[in-house]
C-alpha cells in the first residue's frame, strides 16, 4: 500500500505539472554535446533505517562525483550519467563507520518517432565500494561488499522526455541480473551456490528536476521494477529526492531522502536521509554545438 501511495502520488505531481506548463516555441539553439562533471564534499548529519549496505545515524564527511554526458542530433537523444558517493564517519571507540557508498552508471538512447516519444533502450549499473556491515551483531556481520550485490539492468522501451529536466521510461521487457561474490551466495535473490541471477519485468523510470525557488532547486529521481519471473507483486522501488540550496557559486546546502524497497535486500523499507553544507566544484562543463 505504501508503495503505491508514493507511485500514484508521484504520477499524479508528474501529471500537474505537464499540463500546467504553457507551450512555448524553441529559439535557442540546440546543443549537440553538454558535458557536466561535478564534485562535492559535504559535511551532513545522517539517518538510516534498514539500509541494506550499512550505515548508522551520524555526523559525516561525504564526497559525491557526478558526470552528466547529453548528446542530441537530429532524431537521436542520449543521456548518460555517472553517479558516485563515499562517505565516512568516525565515532570515537567504534571507529570508522560507513554513511554513504554508490556507484551506478546511467545510459538512456533515444531515436525520436513523435513530439516528445521516443523507442528507447536503457542501461543501468548498480554496486557498492566496500563491504557493509550489520553493527548490532557482536562480532559486527558483514552483509554486503564491493559487487555483492552489484545489478545491470537493459532492455528496449518508449521514452517520452519533455526536457531534459523531465522525461519518463516504459521498458516492459527489461532484463536483470543480480551478481554476488561467493561470500553472498544465497543472498540478494540469488540460489545458493550460484553467483548470478536472472529476473525479466517492467520496468519505469523517471527523473523530474524544477526551481522551486531562485537559488533553491528539487530533483527527484524513481525507478519502479516487477519481476515477471517471481512474485509479480512485488515491486521493486528506488525513490531519490535532493534538495539543494544555493548560497553561492561553491557552496551549496544539500539535503537528500532516499527510499528503497527490495524483498531480496532487505525485508524491510530501507530510508537514507542527509543534510549538509557542500563545497561544489565543476571539473569538466562543455558544451558544443
Amino acid at each position: 500500500m505504501m508503495v503505491k501511495k508514493i507511485v500514484l502520488g508521484f504520477l499524479i505531481l508528474l501529471t500537474s505539472l505537464v499540463y500546467s506548463q504553457e507551450q512555448q516555441q524553441d529559439t535557442i539553439p540546440v546543443p549537440k554535446w553538454k558535458i557536466h562533471g561535478r564534485v562535492a564534499f559535504i559535511f551532513n548529519q545522517s539517518s538510516f533505517s534498514n539500509w541494506a549496505s550499512g550505515g548508522e545515524n551520524t555526523v559525516a564527511g561525504n564526497i559525491n562525483i557526478n558526470y552528466d554526458f547529453n548528446y542530441k542530433q537530429g532524431n537521436i537523444n542520449w543521456d548518460s550519467r555517472i553517479i558516485s558517493g563515499y562517505g565516512l564517519s568516525y565515532l570515537g571507540a567504534q571507529g570508522y563507520r560507513k554513511t554513504n557508498d554508490r556507484l551506478e552508471v546511467n545510459s538512456l538512447l533515444g531515436v525520436k518517432t513523435g513530439n516528445y516519444w521516443f523507442l528507447s533502450f536503457i542501461g543501468n549499473f548498480r554496486t557498492q565500494y566496500a563491504n557493509g556491515f550489520d553493527y548490532s551483531k557482536k562480532p559486527k556481520a558483514v552483509v554486503s561488499g564491493f559487487f555483492s550485490p552489484a545489478y545491470l539492468t537493459f532492455g528496449p522501451g518508449m521514452l517520452w522526455k519533455k526536457s531534459d529536466n523531465l522525461s519518463i521510461n516504459i521498458a516492459p521487457a527489461t532484463a536483470r541480473y543480480t551478481f554476488v561474490s561467493n561470500s553472498f551466495s544465497g543472498q540478494f535473490g540469488v540460489a545458493e551456490g550460484k553467483n548470478a541471477a536472472f529476473s525479466l519485468g517492467f520496468n519505469l523510470s523517471s527523473y523530474y528536476k524544477l526551481q522551486l525557488l531562485e537559488n533553491i532547486e528539487m530533483e527527484n529521481i524513481i525507478t519502479l521494477y516487477s519481476d515477471y519471473l517471481s512474485n509479480v507483486r512485488n515491486v521493486d522501488l528506488d525513490y531519490q529526492t535532493n534538495i539543494r540550496f544555493k548560497v553561492n557559486k561553491n557552496i551549496k546546502m544539500h539535503i537528500t531522502f532516499h527510499t528503497i524497497i527490495d524483498d531480496n535486500a532487505s525485508s524491510r523499507i530501507q530510508f537514507r536521509q542527509l543534510f549538509g553544507l557542500g563545497v561544489n566544484y565543476s571539473f569538466h562543463e562543455k558544451t558544443s554545438y
